[in-house]
């Protein structure tokens, strides 16, 4: 990056209000990324690549990287976060998978093109390799959640997993293998049904699994029920769940 961009990203970051504050606190690192391509993976789903703007070699990389957008909504500040897919440190080069839908962001993905720049943040990013290794993995996931899905299950890729994904995957980009039980889910009750599928099947499914690994990413209200339910009612220990609200539901 270009000390004037550095200039430009380091400006931009103080009109963050509170959100942008606390990240500089933290000392989060910002970018300018810079699109060079995208397409439509279905109607529902954009895949969007970019340059780094230096990012990559800065940080490095690791499974679930994730980073923070930021766009305007009507003169606000607006972040949400997205997780790299086929990261090249070398290159400089990433792309983010946007499932669409109503909202900022979507909106910006469906129009970016070649040149459009957006400014990002990398700051709470992290991943650690379960340990000891896991006997089974147990995913719950979406569509908003499936890049992330994807870099987890190559992380951990010998590894056997049952996954839980609500909603339709015909189209999209998943990296199931031959190990992996999927199981789809559609969205009905903002999520409870999901919620009761994955409470129905997994305290079975936990008793042949001595070291299980439970990663759940998906609406934030499914995601706080079930990481509630899988710690007190399954006493999975806490550091083998991980889970993440990806969205909210309106």
């Amino acid at each position: 990056m270009s000390w004037r961009g550095a200039e430009k990203v380091t400006g931009q970051a103080q009109g963050r209000g509170w959100e942008g504050a606390v990240l500089r606190l933290l000392r989060a690192k910002d970018y300018v990324f810079t699109v060079t391509d995208a397409q439509d993976v279905t109607p529902e789903y954009r895949r969007v690549r970019f340059t780094d703007g230096g990012m990559l070699a800065a940080t490095g990389v690791h499974p679930t990287m994730w980073v923070r957008l930021w766009f305007d909504n009507a003169g606000k500040p607006h972040q949400r976060a997205y997780t790299l897919v086929e990261p090249d440190p070398e290159a400089g080069t990433f792309a983010l998978e946007f499932a669409l839908h109503e909202g900022r962001a979507s909106n910006w993905a469906r129009a970016a093109g070649p040149g459009d720049t957006v400014e990002a943040t990398v700051q709470g990013t992290g991943f650690e390799h379960p340990e000891p290794a896991p006997s089974h993995v147990f995913a719950v996931a979406d569509p908003a959640s499936l890049p992330a899905l994807n870099s987890l299950l190559t992380a951990l890729a010998p590894v056997p997993a049952t996954i839980w994904f609500e909603g339709g995957l015909e189209g999209l980009p998943f990296r199931a293998a031959a190990h992996h039980d999927v199981r789809q889910v559609p969205r009905r009750d903002n999520g409870r049904h999901l919620t009761e599928e994955v409470k129905s099947a997994l305290p079975e499914l936990l008793k042949d699994s001595p070291r299980p690994y439970v990663w759940i990413a998906c609406d934030t209200a499914t995601t706080r029920a079930l990481s509630a339910h899988v710690r007190k009612e399954l006493s999975v220990p806490r550091q083998r769940v991980n889970a993440l609200g990806y969205w909210r539901a309106g």
